[in-house]
């Protein structure tokens, strides 16, 4: 699968463009998790710029490659875990001086159907990142993985917030 292959490829999951705010669909596994990364103008500044240059992936791993340097509504990302595909369209996007992120959701050849959210917000002047999801198995393989393949997206959320950590410290190059 290529990165021009995904214009052609349809979401695989309704309803969308709840990870913003919710709340979450049932039919699906749910995931939220955050940390708090900081406080101040410039730990909002350095997260929310790493987020919406797809940070979290980068961060993990996931070799991640876009239509656009930024996360913008109809981007599509092409990932690959290991040499599985994972091709995702942005569905949503947020970006203000308290919370700035983005949803994208699934497209065909993804192994599950369903949407991730990431978030940088300010709360006072305390900074978090909020990672939120729900998805089902879309595939053999991701059914077969049962709950392996949830705590597999546990353990991404966490490096997501992890990445995002290092952004906000400013220990992340851009």
């Amino acid at each position: 699968m290529k990165l021009t292959d995904l214009a052609h490829l349809p979401l695989t999951y309704e309803p969308r463009g709840l990870t913003l705010d919710g709340p979450m669909p049932q039919g699906f596994h749910h995931l939220e998790v955050e940390r708090r990364l900081g406080a101040g103008d410039a730990a909002y500044a350095r997260a929310a710029d790493a987020l919406m240059r797809w940070a979290p992936q980068r961060g993990i791993g996931l070799r991640p490659v876009a239509t656009a340097p930024r996360a913008a509504e109809g981007v599509e990302i092409l990932s690959h875990l290991v040499v599985l595909p994972v091709p995702c369209r942005v569905v949503w996007t947020v970006e203000g001086p308290e919370r700035t992120g983005f949803g994208y959701g699934t497209l065909r050849g993804h192994i599950e159907s369903g949407e991730e959210g990431f978030l940088v917000e300010r709360r006072g002047d305390e900074v978090y990142a909020v990672i939120r999801a729900y998805a089902r198995a879309a595939t053999l393989l991701a059914r077969l993985g049962g709950p392996v393949s949830w705590q597999l997206q546990r353990v991404a959320a966490l490096g997501y917030l992890r990445a995002l950590q290092r952004a906000a410290d400013g220990r992340m190059a851009p």
